[in-house]
């Protein structure tokens, strides 16, 4: 395996030429090629170990061009999740936080990290989540585990179900219990 990781991080530079093609901000090119090198990190090791037997590099790059223009373009994906959704954010804070209280009435970002400290918003944010990871803990480990691979890892139904064995339907079901009840949890809270 050390040797196919290796050699899929001689390919960074081929993956951000292929990273350009969605976007022209480096920044958004080089979070997306660190987050797809994360991604083979992680990935199952019999499927990337499969891929690279098949196609050798050439088939790494294809599956890594898919999964960056899905990184890109999807609002499931964990890139999304971690930086699109995250920047947007900071650019309208007053849209994405539901507190009652306001301390300051406009924000001016520039999308730094260096202001993030003072943002008292971006704090209450960052309680929820940790909210969210209390109330899961407190669950089942079946609905626990299917919650954080279809929202954290970014899996959709089909791939899910592919992956685990279990029905779409059944898989539907729990994700969508889970989401109630931490809906219900976190609105007892606000």
């Amino acid at each position: 395996m050390t040797e196919i990781y290796s050699e899929i991080s001689k390919l960074t530079d081929r993956f951000k030429k292929i990273a350009k093609r969605y976007t022209k901000d480096k920044t958004k090119i080089n979070d997306g090629v660190q987050e797809l090198l994360l991604y083979f990190m992680q990935m199952n090791k019999d499927r990337l170990k499969q891929i690279y037997e098949k196609d050798g590099i050439e088939g790494i790059v294809r599956y890594g061009a898919v999964a960056l223009r899905r990184s890109y373009t999807s609002k499931k994906s964990s890139f999304y999740y971690k930086y699109q959704k995250y920047y947007k954010n900071l650019a309208s804070p007053e849209g994405s936080v539901n507190c009652s209280v306001r301390i300051h009435s406009s924000f001016n970002y520039n999308k730094s990290i260096y202001n993030l400290a003072e943002d008292i918003p971006d704090v209450l944010q960052w309680e929820k989540l940790e909210h969210i990871d209390t109330e899961l803990d407190k669950l089942n480990w079946y609905d626990k585990e299917l919650f954080k691979l279809y929202y954290y890892e970014g899996n959709t139904l089909d791939s899910l179900a592919k992956k685990t064995k279990i029905s779409r339907n059944s898989l539907f079901t729990t994700i969508d219990k889970v989401r109630t009840i931490l809906k219900n949890k976190l609105n007892e809270t606000i």
